[in-house]
């Protein structure tokens, strides 16, 4: 991997990577749930799944176990890409770099947030609610916003990441390169720094 390449720690690419499928899968899912049992707003025909509310909830539940190792690591060894005291400052500083990075902080926060929202809300929700019309449940509308929220900030997070860096940028967290000192030996070590003074 040349150095003008950015390079992206290899942990922090295996637990995006691995948080991001699920995150599409579920918002996918949670697309084909919606028009095979609300279609209030948009209206689609789309084949029936069975237990299709079943498989959204198994990406749910794959997300309840990802989602709070990539926020730990997130607000530990990777705080420097999350909003940060000066990120709102900088954000007077559009289109220049530091304002577009700083953009890039507030949307990678708003995403975990959305995917923090969106795992609560639907852990509270029933199986049986959409099956049965009851589609006026406030745990449901919340979790229906929170989806439409993620989407619209995995657009951002797309948008700013190339703003910031380019195709080099979004290449880097898809490589399978790492630097001899960033193997998964190191991981741990990693991990232990977060507890240390």
């Amino acid at each position: 991997m040349s150095r003008s390449t950015p390079y992206q720690p290899s942990l922090l690419r295996l637990l995006h990577g691995l948080t991001a499928l699920v995150i599409l899968l579920a918002l996918l899912s949670s697309a084909w749930v919606y028009l095979s049992y609300d279609q209030r707003l948009i209206q689609l025909s789309v084949p029936k799944i069975p237990d299709l509310i079943g498989i959204h909830g198994t990406f749910g539940v794959g997300l309840l176990l990802l989602l709070p190792l990539f926020a730990l690591y997130s607000f530990h060894l990777g705080q420097n890409r999350l909003i940060g005291s000066n990120t709102l400052r900088r954000l007077q500083q559009l289109p220049r770099p530091a304002g577009r990075y700083a953009l890039h902080r507030l949307v990678n926060t708003v995403m975990l947030l959305a995917a923090t929202l969106a795992l609560i809300t639907g852990r509270m929700m029933k199986e049986a609610w959409l099956p049965e019309g009851q589609l006026n449940h406030t745990w449901y509308t919340l979790h229906l916003w929170a989806w439409v929220l993620m989407a619209l900030a995995l657009v951002c997070h797309l948008v700013a990441g190339f703003w910031v860096g380019g195709l080099s940028l979004l290449r880097s967290m898809l490589t399978w390169q790492t630097r001899d000192r960033d193997t998964p030996r190191q991981w741990w070590q990693q991990i232990q720094s977060i507890w240390k003074p």
